[in-house]
């Protein structure tokens, strides 16, 4: 892991590496900060997250709750 001050001195290094299919990990004061990949390499790691994410209104319809009756779970006539 570099630290951020190494990165900045090095950059053409770190961009180089990350180009070559080694991901560069920078640290920020002792904690890692971040990690530089190449354009190529962060796309597919977006598209593949998207093909796996699901819906809003499936993710809330797999919400766990099903031992109650739909008729207990549903709101009743609320008035405000």
């Amino acid at each position: 892991m570099l630290t951020l001050q190494d990165a900045k001195n090095r950059f053409s290094a770190v961009v180089d590496a990350a180009l070559a299919g080694r991901p560069q990990e920078v640290s920020r004061r002792g904690k890692p900060a971040v990690v530089v990949v190449s354009a190529e390499e962060y796309h597919r790691l977006v598209r593949a997250a998207q093909a796996r994410r699901e819906s809003f209104a499936d993710h809330l319809m797999a919400f766990p709750g099903d031992e109650l009756p739909r008729s207990e779970v549903a709101p009743r006539n609320v008035t405000f």
